[in-house]
């Protein structure tokens, strides 16, 4: 045990990742003729620990360009969601109470599908995201200590004191014949 030694640092003790798709129904002004696109920007996230638990609360925009009054005219009408994730954590060592939570958006709020629904006066828009959370808590690492006297061994060739010489007079005997050929 008197050549062991812990270190107390920060590591990533649990990470949880979850997918999630949800289906929003949103619901324009004018009666949709069709769907000409549909995009979502604008993501926000927070995130809190909540016992074995990462609570994610954030928002995004959707957007969908659509055309109406019989093709006509076109219009973009736009909603913000909010949501709600869970992302169950996995341990590495035993549960801590303590840590700093960290969320990646591994992808971003994406639209798959837009579709109109409900005798064609609403949309029904499918949005995927892919979050991942991670804990950063105090943990310990064992090391082995040597001797203070330990002196790793290395296998070093000494050098021989005529061959750089040689490679010196070569080195200039190379540049005077650069130097003569440019004359």
């Amino acid at each position: 045990m008197k050549h062991l030694r812990q270190i107390v640092t920060k590591a990533v003790v649990a990470k949880g990742k979850k997918r999630t798709e949800s289906c929003e129904i949103l619901r324009p002004p004018n009666a949709p003729s069709s769907i000409l696109g549909c995009w979502v920007i604008n993501h926000t996230c927070s995130s809190k620990k909540v016992g074995k638990y990462v609570e994610v609360t954030g928002k995004f925009d959707i957007n969908v360009w659509y055309a109406h009054h019989d093709h006509s005219k076109t219009s973009v009408f736009t909603e913000t969601i909010n949501y709600k994730d869970r992302i169950r954590l996995h341990y590495r060592d035993k549960d801590s109470t303590g840590g700093e939570v960290h969320v990646r958006v591994i992808q971003q709020p994406n639209c798959t599908e837009a579709i109109i629904i409900a005798h064609g006066t609403q949309f029904q828009v499918t949005v995927e995201r892919e979050l991942l959370a991670e804990v950063v808590g105090e943990t310990t690492v064992v090391i082995q200590v040597h001797d203070t006297d330990f002196e790793e061994e290395w296998a070093i060739n000494e050098e021989s004191s005529s061959s750089s010489s040689s490679s010196s007079s070569s080195s200039s005997s190379s540049s005077d014949q650069h130097g003569s050929s440019s004359l």
